[in-house]
């Protein structure tokens, strides 16, 4: 693994301690050899991010559509920027580009980009990591919807274990190293019912 993509809030959240966990995250990259691929911008947690990576000698690969360069929030300041067209654009070039992907806490955006590499993950079309930084317990209701999926038999238990978690962010970026896809069908049969 060389690259991992982290989404991650454009604010900074109620927590200092989020930020913190980002410089920390940005750290830890920089000192396993690890490039950095994110959404490209300066501000929130993402900013925070990527100036503690930078700082610590590591490598930043920022994506981000020209509408939000014309905002004047893309980081100038990176190892790699680039412009795309679209948030689609943007997406499809993050996932190429790496080789795993965290989640930090963030908003809608954070929720829609994590749960589409995780789906994509799931229907077979990559075999990365997907991992949350599950700091002061942030995305607890996210699992536990992904628990009840389970339950209600909308999702299989092999793929709710695709979700790796922790508070941690060296533990999380270790269980990311050793994950193994479990590479089952997706579909829920009638007989399996």
């Amino acid at each position: 693994m060389r690259r991992i993509c982290v989404f991650c809030g454009s604010s900074l959240g109620a927590r200092p301690s989020y930020a913190e966990a980002a410089e920390e995250l940005g750290e830890l990259f920089a000192s396993r050899g690890l490039t950095l691929v994110y959404g490209g911008s300066k501000v929130g947690l993402m900013g925070v991010l990527a100036d503690a990576t930078l700082r610590a000698g590591g490598e930043v690969i920022g994506v981000i559509p020209h509408a939000l360069v014309m905002k004047e929030v893309a980081h100038q300041d990176l190892t790699d920027l680039r412009i795309v067209g679209s948030m689609h654009e943007r997406k499809a070039m993050m996932a190429d580009l790496s080789d795993g992907f965290v989640a930090l806490p963030g908003g809608f955006g954070t929720f829609e980009e994590f749960c589409e590499v995780l789906t994509w993950s799931q229907l077979g079309l990559h075999r990365k990591p997907c991992g949350l930084l599950n700091l002061h317990g942030y995305f607890d209701n996210l699992l536990k919807l992904f628990d009840q999926a389970v339950e209600e038999r909308f999702l299989r238990p092999e793929h709710r274990a695709m979700v790796l978690d922790h508070e941690d962010p060296s533990a999380l970026i270790e269980r990311l190293l050793v994950y193994k896809h479990p590479g089952i069908k997706k579909w829920i049969s009638g007989e399996e019912r």
